[in-house]
């Protein structure tokens, strides 16, 4: 009987940075090693790292991608729930409620594979690694940015966004038993980014059933966008170029500290925190990084 060759995979732990719509690259990440024989065997993820791996681990990944590729500029500012007051400009919740009810939540333990989401106590000052509960309860807290969504309360402790202290999550995966390390810093330097960078669409042209019924959900939802006070979004961008910086220089002292095998690295001006509706161009870019990173990788080895 003729035997099979059966290809051993590299097996990784998988470390998702943070950087709002810059996180959409992890989702091409997570591509390229499913089509280059790397099987992932944990997650650590901050902010939308923790969304994109959390969302990976539960095996709904596709899903997730099709409502991102399909959404415009007017359908995010309709996922905006204004706070007015409590310590960030957007609840979050709608956001988050509706990839529940599209996703369906489950307890992270009974993920398939092992994940930790990262959030940052600001009454302890302390990284918070959640591993156990509810998937989106510890997305929405690892997602809190600060001045921009509402802080999450956890019994004592008041939950922002863990790349105030950590936006590339390696410590994590410490005790994992995996061939590589591979982190993506959604920090990198500066570049310039190439204008007529744009995907090959022809694969998202077809409204699916799933991004139709997102976009009637969508339609539900009455935001008064007239609302927002152009003053207001002044003073948040500067609050965002000024989160991104912190982030950049604390994500270069991490990597320094605990290098990964591979640091694959995202430049922080590929789109800005808000930008998804670039999501498939920024999802090719992740998986065009994934790959000239490894492959230049590979011939500094040789």
């Amino acid at each position: 009987m003729e035997q099979k060759n059966i290809v051993k995979k590299t097996t990784v732990s998988l470390v998702l940075g943070s950087g709002g719509a810059r996180g959409l690259a992890h989702i091409g990440v997570i591509k390229w090693l499913e089509d280059n024989d790397f099987e992932i065997k944990s997650i650590s993820g901050c902010s939308i790292g923790a969304l994109i791996g959390g969302v990976y681990a539960a095996g709904k990944l596709d899903q997730l991608e099709a409502w991102l590729v399909s959404l415009t500029k007017t359908d995010i500012a309709s996922l905006l729930d204004f706070s007015w007051g409590n310590g960030g400009i957007f609840k979050g919740d709608k956001i988050i409620n509706t990839l529940v009810r599209f996703l369906e939540d489950i307890k992270i333990e009974n993920l398939s594979i092992p994940f930790t989401a990262v959030a940052t106590d600001i009454n302890t000052e302390k990284e918070v690694w959640i591993n156990t509960g509810s998937l989106f309860d510890a997305i929405r807290a690892s997602v809190s940015l600060p001045l921009f969504f509402t802080p999450v309360k956890n019994g004592e402790s008041v939950l922002i966004d863990g790349g105030v202290l950590n936006p590339v999550p390696i410590a994590p995966t410490f005790n994992d038993d995996t061939d590589l390390t591979i982190a993506v810093n959604l920090g990198g330097a500066i570049v310039n980014i190439d204008t007529d960078l744009k995907n090959d669409l022809d694969d998202y042209k077809d409204i699916t059933e799933f991004q139709s019924k997102i976009k009637k959900f969508i339609g539900t939802l009455n935001i008064n966008n007239d609302k927002i006070n152009t003053k207001s979004w002044t003073m948040y961008e500067v609050a965002d170029k000024a989160f991104d910086t912190m982030q950049s220089a604390i994500a270069r002292m991490k990597i320094a500290s605990y290098p990964p095998d591979l640091e694959i690295e995202i430049a922080r001006n590929a789109c800005g925190t808000l930008d998804f509706y670039l999501s498939a161009e920024i999802i090719k870019l992740g998986y065009e990084t994934a790959q000239s990173t490894y492959n230049f990788s590979s011939q500094v080895e040789k």
